[in-house]
């Protein structure tokens, strides 16, 4: 087995709960999507590189753009809002992390992508924040050391070309302990005078030749069954979202909803019983492999 391969899907936990439960303990779920279905739908794929309609980001590009965010932040304490692989593969080390809610924004499988977790032969689903509604996710603080450095790194992981500087944006959240260490100073004064920071988030609005309509459930099922790029698959990037929010206490309807329908997708590609379904020698190795997670110019990193 390749090292990229392990490095792949050693994202997902080998020793996953059968059910999971809420910080409370009020509820448990089980998820329909397992390591074993999530394991089936593994290809070894190449990187087919930038698309070459798209300007690719420069190390000087990177460096103005941190700099630029961090002088916005006025020096306050760096936040940076998690929404969905950030929650579970940062590229940074947080000193201390909460639940928040932005108000406005809710998360949607709403750009095409054909690298990362998708090819040019079966495009995938890459999740974006989109305008209306409500998003529950994690935000993160950043240390104060090196605080470019930390930017700059983050940004690497999350843009490769000019084109998407747009979506990198500051954007107000709510936490349920109230406030916490101030980020940049609001000056919108149309902002809802309850939120409590100003956070970092990352491709907020799907712009562009890669952004899709809004895609019924079973169609974005259908596509995430079938995709896998060379980081890994669509089903492992929900499977892993999926099981850390609800680890994080966050229940998000629509996700549980597609796990369940990647699931049945799952079964009815490659005629298996989930419950059943034993994992090869390789595929049991891989997922228990130690999680290894690249950054800087391989980028074998998901965006958000």
């Amino acid at each position: 087995m390749s090292a990229r391969k392990r490095a792949s899907m050693s994202e997902t936990p080998a020793a996953a709960p059968p059910s999971l439960q809420t910080r409370s303990g009020a509820r448990q779920r089980q998820m329909s999507l397992t390591p074993e279905l999530v394991a089936l739908c593994y290809r070894d794929e190449p990187d087919p590189g930038l698309d070459a309609r798209l300007t690719p980001m420069e190390d000087e590009d990177y460096r103005a753009l941190a700099r630029d965010l961090d002088a916005q932040s006025g020096g306050a304490p760096l936040w940076v809002f998690a929404y969905g692989s950030l929650i579970w593969k940062p590229e940074f080390d947080p000193v201390e992390s909460r639940r928040a809610t932005a108000y406005g924004w809710h998360r949607a499988f709403s750009l095409k992508i054909d690298r990362w977790r998708g090819s040019r032969a079966a495009p995938g689903l890459m999740m974006a924040l989109e305008r209306g509604g409500r998003c529950d996710g994690v935000i993160y603080r950043l240390a104060d050391g090196d605080r470019i450095a930390q930017i700059e790194r983050l940004l690497r992981r999350e843009l490769s070309s000019r084109e998407t500087i747009s979506t990198v944006r500051w954007m107000p959240v709510r936490t349920p302990e109230g406030p916490v260490s101030e980020g940049p100073a609001n000056t919108n004064t149309n902002t809802n005078t309850n939120v409590n920071v100003l956070v970092l988030g990352f491709w907020l609005g799907s712009t562009g030749h890669d952004a899709v309509a809004r895609l019924p459930l079973e169609e974005v099922a259908r596509i995430l069954a079938r995709a896998c790029g060379h980081v890994g698959s669509g089903a492992e990037y929900l499977y892993n979202t999926v099981l850390h929010l609800e680890a994080a206490g966050i229940h998000d309807r629509n996700l549980w909803r597609l796990q369940a329908l990647v699931a049945e997708e799952i079964r009815s590609l490659y005629a298996q019983d989930g419950a059943s379904t034993p994992l090869t020698g390789e595929a049991k190795a891989a997922l228990q492999a130690t999680p290894a997670i690249k950054v800087g110019a391989e980028k074998a990193c998901d965006p958000v």
